[in-house]
């Protein structure tokens, strides 16, 4: 029965993929050409000038109540309230999930949704903005949908004046829709929602037509409505950069996080506690939801880290923390100082300081007649090296500024399609946000510069208590920092020897990483550490100092999780080209990694491309005693929902415990001590699911009659509402083992994008087999079981097959000094000293103070 069951399965799987394909090539066959469209805003003949950045001191009491001058207010405004347009992206972001992610539901407070301002901080742990209060009921005003009211006794939003930022007449903004009302056109920054950094626009494509079939309830609760493809909802939401960076302040905390006064945010601190698996599964609170393998997907991003290339994606999951952004200035004179990044084609369309301030000190950042950038490294693996606006204003697209454009260069989260690079010349040329963007940016960073200052221990309510009042630890935490961490985490230190011939431009793209070799030997003699202790110890040490080198370090030395520095996006010819220099795309191999089996722990080589992957960004430990849990993907460590002082240093001291102590760091539920760390594996059987309503439209006559008669011959393929379901995936799969299978050959050759081609496929439809053929009543050991004769060519797919998160950083502990099992290249980098228990204790003791 199973066997012929398969084989029905097989005949109908083929049929639907037939369709799909079929669509697919005439949607294919219909798409503009990149470089050819425009952006709303254009079309509706609106130019880049004729959006006045804001400049109402509104946030005056954020970010420690610095003083600004109108421009310095104007570019805090434009982080926390200018989306730029990207309402229309984050719209159809719905299409792309199946539903599963909805930003109009996540601004809602209807009971059925489970969260609402009364908790959506502990829930979503995003930031409820201040003066507003919880929805009540329905609000009229806005077609019957859950919203965060605003208080009677706070004074408008000034971003939401229509007549003062008018917003794009397109659509049916500001026409009639047949009951009695006129849909909006509103103000181009849109109306506030009661959470920092999601703004309100109203939708063009919602007509009279739309109105007439708009139900608030059944959007609500009825599945089978808000899971319609052709629905089409009142509002869209956008988002500015200042969703994922606003935070509360680690030195102004509030008394109650889910009431916050704005004295008690900072636009620069990281969203260090959103949910983002919460954020982007609706239902993730529910049995539903979680067994939705995105959901299990999107579990990998613990609270304060996403995948920033989940959307255009690179098929790698690679989770990373949104950065804490401080000490603009130290930071720009380490680029001034260490990083001259050779700059051609498209990369010379970035806009430079120099650009707009043609005298002084901001004019000293870009070399024109030699095209090179000196630049801070931006992104965890330095990718963005262009210059400080360019990298600004790649923010903006990656939150889908002019989408119009950028979806054309790939297929959006699902992949499969060979990616293409997004032009900084089309978007000058064809979009007036990106026109408004690039305007508006160098005030953005006028306002970091001023602002964004550290927040330190000692500063902050009773913070002084917290740290330590023993001068003679502190002294030797002093010192053992010096020997051990300042290499890196330190932008002053003594000058290089000559003979070193460690020039910024000889150790630029090809000769950095001989160059960093030679850094780092000397960085391990006596000479180098007595200095280092100089620089240490003398009184102005913090002044000026951004704590980091941004030096790109290799994998082989680091030792953390791979799979963020084989980041693809900003390699040559993928999606971000312009924006990362050519000195980063001439980067050389690091040479070869050990990897381990997630099933048996085997380890094995694996050789790290070229091309700009295989390094890390230095991060800054500026305020480091806030930003617990460590490392890049905050794998080290407790979460906590409290953003209080005390509970940030209890969390921080967890987490450099387990950072200095490695033997503390959570094991894997499966291998335990025979692997490094943990693995991220499902928590539940799950699967992926396309909801009836999202199928092919020339798919859903047939679907529809025969949903009955597929859900009781294939109910592991079609569920009781006729939605396609891929699975089951049991528990315990190492979710990277399938999140990072690589659809499509990155070869030029033909014969190699052949045979990739074929593996694949025959990998997909094995996988898709031995799952179906399963008995109904199959357990997880059994699919287990069925899925273990795929590892290998699922292995030999991936495009990163290392699945410990949690490993690597072992400076000053024995495991750096382990050599079993490690490559040549792992070896090459030396031995270094252990340090003793009080000689840690001494160092984070010191660490707090920074």
């Amino acid at each position: 029965m199973a066997s012929s069951t398969a084989r029905r399965a097989g005949t109908w799987a083929r049929s639907v993929a037939a369709g799909a394909g079929s669509l697919l090539l005439v949607a294919c066959s219909r798409a503009p050409e990149p470089g050819t469209v425009l952006d709303e805003a254009r079309l509706a003949g609106r130019s880049g000038a004729s959006f006045t950045h804001a400049s109402e001191p509104y946030f005056r009491d954020m970010d420690n109540g610095v003083a600004l001058t109108p421009q310095e207010e104007a570019g805090r405004n434009m982080w926390l309230v200018w989306s730029g347009g990207n309402d229309r992206f984050w719209e159809q972001m719905t299409q792309y999930t199946y539903g599963a992610f909805d930003l109009l539901k996540v601004i809602s407070s209807h009971p059925s949704l489970g969260y609402s301002r009364s908790n959506r901080w502990s829930y979503l742990g995003l930031v409820n903005e201040p003066c507003f209060e919880p929805a009540q009921a329905a609000d009229k005003a806005h077609r019957g949908l859950w919203l965060d009211r605003r208080r009677q006794d706070c004074a408008p939003d000034p971003f939401a004046d229509e007549k003062k930022y008018p917003g794009v007449a397109i659509g049916s903004r500001g026409q009639p829709l047949g009951d009695g009302s006129v849909q909006p056109v509103g103000s181009f920054y849109g109306e506030p929602t009661g959470i920092m950094g999601l703004r309100l626009f109203p939708n063009p494509a919602f007509d009279a037509k739309a109105a007439q079939a708009w139900d608030a309830e059944r959007y609500y609760t009825d599945p089978s409505y808000y899971n319609r493809k052709d629905l089409v909802r009142p509002y869209r939401v956008g988002m500015s950069c200042g969703f994922c960076h606003v935070g509360p302040s680690p030195i102004h905390p509030p008394a109650d996080p889910n009431n916050p006064a704005y004295v008690n945010l900072s636009s620069s601190v990281g969203a260090q506690y959103m949910w983002v698996d919460r954020l982007f599964i609706h239902n993730a609170a529910r049995p539903e939801g979680q067994a939705n393998y995105m959901y299990q997907l999107a579990h990998t991003y613990r609270p304060g880290a996403m995948d920033t290339s989940l959307v255009s994606t690179d098929s790698i999951n690679n989770p990373r923390t949104m950065n804490a952004v401080y000490d603009f200035a130290s930071r720009l004179a380490v680029g001034k100082l260490l990083w001259h990044e050779q700059l051609a084609g498209g990369e010379l369309d970035n806009r430079q300081l120099n650009d707009l301030f043609p005298t002084g000190p901001l004019s000293e950042f870009y070399d024109k007649a030699g095209a090179i950038a000196r630049t801070p490294h931006v992104l965890k693996d330095g990718a963005d090296s262009v210059g400080l606006l360019g990298a600004l204003n790649r923010v903006y697209l990656n939150i889908g500024l002019f989408s119009e454009e950028w979806l054309l260069h790939f297929n959006p989260v699902l992949g499969g399609k060979t990616i293409t690079p997004i032009r900084i010349a089309d978007a000058q040329k064809n979009s007036s946000y990106w026109q408004a963007t690039e305007a508006g940016t160098p005030a953005t960073a006028l306002f970091f510069l001023k602002a964004a200052q550290p927040d330190r221990l000692k500063d902050a309510p009773g913070g002084a208590a917290l740290l330590t009042a023993d001068a003679a630890r502190l002294e030797r935490g002093r010192t053992v920092f010096a020997e051990t961490c300042a290499r890196c985490h330190s932008s002053k230190g003594p000058t290089p020897p000559a003979e070193l011939a460690l020039e910024p431009r000889a150790c630029a793209g090809a000769g950095y990483l001989d160059c960093f070799r030679r850094y780092w030997k000397w960085t391990q003699s006596d000479d180098y550490k007595a200095q280092m202790r100089r620089v240490v110890q003398a009184p102005d040490f913090l002044k000026d100092n951004y704590l980091s080198t941004e030096a790109r370090i290799p994998v082989t030395l680091l030792r953390t999780n791979a799979c963020s520095p084989l980041a693809t996006n900003a390699l040559g010819g993928n999606i971000w080209d312009n924006f990362s220099s050519s000195d980063y795309k001439a980067l050389p191999s690091v040479g070869t990694i050990t990897v381990q089996d997630p099933y048996t722990a085997e380890p094995s080589p694996y050789a790290m491309p070229a091309g700009g992957r295989g390094y890390t960004r230095v991060p800054s430990l500026i305020s480091a005693w806030s930003t617990g849990p460590l490392l890049l993907n905050n794998s080290l460590g407790p979460f906590d929902t409290d953003p209080s002082v005390a509970a940030r240093v209890k969390v921080f001291d967890a987490s450099i415990e387990q950072l200095l102590w490695p033997e503390k760091r959570e094991r894997d539920s499966l291998l335990g001590d025979r692997v490094p760390g943990t693995i991220d594996r499902t928590t539940q059987r799950s699967q992926i699911t396309i909801p009836f309503g999202y199928l092919p439209e020339s798919l859903q006559p047939l679907q529809d009659k025969a949903r009955h008669w597929l859900h009781e011959h294939l109910p592991q393929w079609v569920d009781e509402t006729g939605g396609l379901t891929l699975g089951p995936i049991p528990k315990g799969v190492p979710v990277n083992l399938l999140a990072n299978i690589k659809l499509r050959s990155e070869s030029s050759d033909p014969a190699v994008i052949a045979t990739h081609a074929k593996d694949a496929a025959e990998a997909i439809i094995k996988l898709k087999l031995d799952l179906l053929g399963a008995p109904r009543e199959a357990d997880d050991a059994e699919l287990t079981r069925r899925l273990a004769n795929l590892k290998k060519p699922l292995l030999a797919l991936s495009k990163c097959p290392d699945f410990v998160v949690n490993r690597g950083h072992y400076f000053g502990t024995a495991e750096f000094n382990r050599t079993e099992g490690l490559s040549a290249d792992e070896r090459a980098w030396g031995t270094e000293p252990v340090l003793g228990d009080e000689d840690k204790r001494a160092l984070i003791a010191f660490l707090k103070t920074l």
